[in-house]
């Protein structure tokens, strides 16, 4: 990374911002509203389907902030540069245990971040200034997943230098980290629920949000503030 010029990093984090929620995003709509739309209709949450107009919406709010989400990769790696941050790259430095270990702490520092910041985002004199845009889509689509105002974008973005400022992480932990942020954020808006009818009787329900619960979000405005 080091020996890699502005322009090169630049490109280089646009491209793997970009891909990270195009393929996702991508796969989430191919499969769901394209090739099985119709065999599994029955799990669509919500018994319609958006508007061309709406996904138009949702992948122009969200290439906004693939811009935003690069900018903070560049500023996060100049925080790197100059020694700011805790990311290494010898795994012998923290064993492969904590290089696993890891992982699940920035899942679980993220769950926290984005349930108060979402929570946060709720109150009437914040809610028109940041959130209002996610909330434009009352049936989400998974192109939604990055449809943020800038304010939100910022606060949304700031999990990845928070993550590595707090604690050490190698980047291809991190890397898995990000892919499982991008992978779980689309599920909760692709509008179906994959999920067996018995797991809201598991304990997993009290740990894990389901694209319902994320559904009923969208459309009441408040509840369910999770991932």
């Amino acid at each position: 990374m080091s020996n890699l010029s502005w322009p090169e990093l630049l490109i280089g984090a646009g491209v793997v911002t970009a891909l990270r929620y195009l393929f996702f995003a991508g796969a989430a709509w191919v499969l769901g509203y394209v090739w099985f739309r119709r065999k599994w209709f029955h799990r669509k949450i919500i018994q319609a389907l958006p508007s061309s107009k709406q996904v138009r919406q949702e992948i122009l709010h969200s290439l906004r902030t693939l811009l935003i989400f690069t900018g903070v990769a560049l500023l996060t790696i100049a925080a790197a540069r100059r020694g700011w941050t805790q990311l290494y790259w010898n795994v012998e430095e923290h064993s492969w245990g904590w290089w696993w270990a890891s992982i699940g702490l920035a899942i679980l520092l993220h769950d926290t971040w984005f349930y108060w910041t979402h929570r946060a985002m709720h109150h009437p004199r914040l809610f028109r200034h940041f959130h209002r845009t996610h909330h434009l889509s009352t049936n989400p689509t998974p192109w939604a997943a990055f449809a943020f105002s800038p304010g939100e974008a910022v606060v949304q973005a700031a999990i990845f230098p928070l993550a590595v400022t707090l604690m050490p992480m190698h980047p291809m932990a991190f890397g898995v980290f990000m892919v499982w942020q991008m992978f779980f954020n689309v599920i909760g808006h692709t509008g179906y629920e994959y999920n067996r009818s018995g797991f809201m009787r598991s304990p997993l329900r009290l740990i894990l949000n389901t694209p319902t619960n994320h559904i009923m979000h969208h459309e009441k405005v408040r509840g369910n503030y999770g991932l």
